[in-house]
């Protein structure tokens, strides 16, 4: 079964945005079991900050956005976080993590919408979209 990392911007799409975007689609095939999401401590305390902030008050409620953490908390394979530091490998240091975790972990996929990320070449594991690994998924299948 593939194994990645999401992205928090894209737990956070999961939750706030309609259900057929990728990044919802992304988060239902983890639910169906179609791929295992993997997490940590860090991961989890990043999405459950991000989405306590009041600018998503108008998508959902603050139990909603609870809920969410928790439920991605359970579904989530949870692995140690990665020592520091973090190799530099993004202009933004805050992805520097993501890359680290998914190496850590040992993971198939890297998955963000972020452009920091994408937009990086030959990066092993490889970062893909929701709407390309979706079309990963369908292939494997």
């Amino acid at each position: 079964m593939t194994r990645g990392v999401a992205d928090v911007n894209v737990l956070v799409s999961a939750v706030i945005a309609i259900e057929g975007i990728p990044a919802c689609r992304v988060f239902r095939a983890a639910v169906a079991g179609q791929w295992q999401l993997v997490a940590s401590p860090h991961l989890i305390a990043d999405l459950d900050q991000v989405l306590h902030r009041d600018k998503f008050r108008r998508s959902i409620t603050v139990g909603e956005a609870e809920r969410h953490v928790e439920v991605v908390r359970g579904l989530a394979e949870l692995v140690p976080d990665p020592p520091l530091p973090w190799p530099v490998v993004t202009r933004d240091p805050d992805d520097d993590y993501l890359v680290a975790l998914a190496r850590r972990a040992n993971v198939d996929v890297l998955i963000s919408g972020d452009v920091h990320l994408t937009e990086l070449v030959d990066l092993v594991p490889p970062v893909r979209t929701p709407a390309q690994f979706l079309t990963m998924l369908t292939t494997e299948r």
